[in-house]
């Protein structure tokens, strides 16, 4: 990267040479079109091959196949019904349906495209309705316009992948190996982004790295301090090394906006939103669950933001956030979120739900996992005015088998924290007067037994 001169430094240099920089319009200097005069670029990976995937513009038609096959004077029918489910999910462009017909036959072919306003409205099209039962000969197959031109240049004859040389990384926790034992952090100023170290003992932090333009949102450590990772338009990247801090890994999704890595740094999660097509529709959220080391995308959930919008400590358009927590230990083995009277809990190894359902647990407000065993701590308030009191259980996964429950009475608030080992809990609770006109705190210790 090429060193940064400050504007009295220039004027310096302009002095000795005999340069009245007065004279001079420092706007009307152009570069020769492609010349960089041996800088090194900060954005020249945006042109490498191995970019992002661009929207190209058909990401928003879906194609539904297996519809029925009719002659012209049912066309009209069979297009309203189609128009009728489709409607139901997004917005349609006008003369957004298109239903081929056949020449010579003058019938249907037997599928349709439909364009929608956005890509999203499309992608929740292609989720709702494949394999949507129509009648008992006729279940939709629908898949995104995109996907059918994939589909059609897959080679005739398999070949067999390209092997890629194996070129040993950077240490990634080269840092750790720090002589004086120091901590490395990372600030951002305009354009800027430097990581130093935090030299407590000279009280000057000590540089390591600095790119201009690293990101256009926000950078963001790993629990572990394994990766930075830097959010821009198309997605997240993590990066990583000694010194030289160089992109391990790319994560598309376009629009995002929040990130949260699991905390044994296997899992990214990333999360964006869409304003709605139709006022009155709440936004769109889309999260992705990356693996870190591949890029992979494990699972992804989609939704309205208010099925996202219980739990968690602050968000973005009314949800929660992070939605998922992470629990298993340093395996990351499962993760959850809550919803209307439920958890939701997910192992790693298919991303699934725990036998396929939630846990059901009423009105359930906050849970927390232990942070070394598969154990989830529940809160749920106070009901019909104090006459069922609130409760804390501790809940066995993936067996779901409730190991200890504790009553609490006249409760106005309760946190819940683990000790780092996961041998006790503590619960903070916020109780109720006599008069409950004021409050005040106590403690209760659980342990976890042999």
């Amino acid at each position: 990267m090429a060193d940064v001169m400050s504007m009295e430094e220039i004027r310096e240099t302009a002095s000795r040479l005999g340069i009245d920089l007065s004279q001079v319009d420092l706007d009307s200097i152009r570069l020769p079109p492609a010349e960089d005069f041996g800088i090194k670029s900060d954005d020249e990976d945006l042109n490498e091959e191995d970019h992002l995937e661009l929207d190209t513009g058909l990401s928003n038609i879906i194609v539904v196949d297996n519809l029925p096959v009719v002659p012209k004077e049912k066309f009209e029918k069979l297009e309203g019904v189609i128009r009728k489910i489709y409607s139901q999910i997004g917005v349609i462009k006008e003369d957004g349906l298109c239903m081929p017909v056949d020449s010579t036959t003058q019938k249907t072919l037997g599928y349709c495209f439909i364009e929608y306003n956005t890509p999203q409205e499309a992608e929740l099209a292609r989720e709702k309705t494949n394999l949507y039962k129509l009648d008992r000969a006729h279940i939709f197959a629908v898949n995104m316009f995109g996907d059918i031109e994939k589909f059609t240049n897959v080679p005739n004859e398999w070949a067999p992948p390209e092997t890629k040389p194996y070129n040993p990384g950077e240490n990634l926790q080269h840092w750790l190996t720090d002589e004086k034992a120091r901590d490395q952090f990372v600030i951002r100023a305009g354009s800027d982004t430097e990581v130093l170290w935090n030299d407590a003992r000279h009280l000057k932090p000590e540089p390591v790295y600095k790119r201009s333009f690293w990101t256009e949102s926000f950078v963001q450590w790993s629990p572990l301090g394994t990766y930075l990772a830097t959010v821009h338009r198309q997605g997240a990247a993590v990066w990583g090394g000694a010194t030289s801090f160089n992109r391990l890994m790319r994560y598309a999704h376009a629009q995002v906006k929040l990130i949260d890595f699991s905390p044994g740094e296997r899992y990214l999660v990333t999360y964006s939103s869409h304003e709605p097509s139709n006022p009155r529709d709440t936004h769109r959220v889309v999260l992705n669950i990356f693996d870190v080391r591949t890029g992979k995308v494990m699972r992804d959930f989609k939704g309205s933001a208010d099925e996202f919008a219980i739990g968690g400590t602050g968000g973005v358009t009314g949800v929660s956030w992070p939605v998922f927590r992470w629990g298993g230990g340093k395996d990351d083995k499962y993760f959850a979120r809550i919803g209307k009277n439920v958890i939701s809990v997910y192992e790693t190894e298919t991303f699934t739900l725990i036998d396929k359902k939630s846990l059901k647990a009423e009105n359930v407000m906050d849970f927390n996992w232990s942070p070394t065993d598969p154990i989830l701590a529940l809160f749920v308030p106070e009901l019909g005015g104090g006459n069922q009191p609130a409760r804390v259980s501790l809940v066995q996964i993936p067996s779901k088998v409730e190991l200890r429950q504790k009553n609490l009475f006249s409760v106005s608030d309760c946190k819940m924290y683990w000790q780092s080992n996961g041998d006790y809990l503590a619960v903070k609770v916020d109780r109720y007067t006599k008069t409950k006109k004021s409050t005040y705190t106590g403690f209760e210790l659980f342990r976890k037994g042999p």
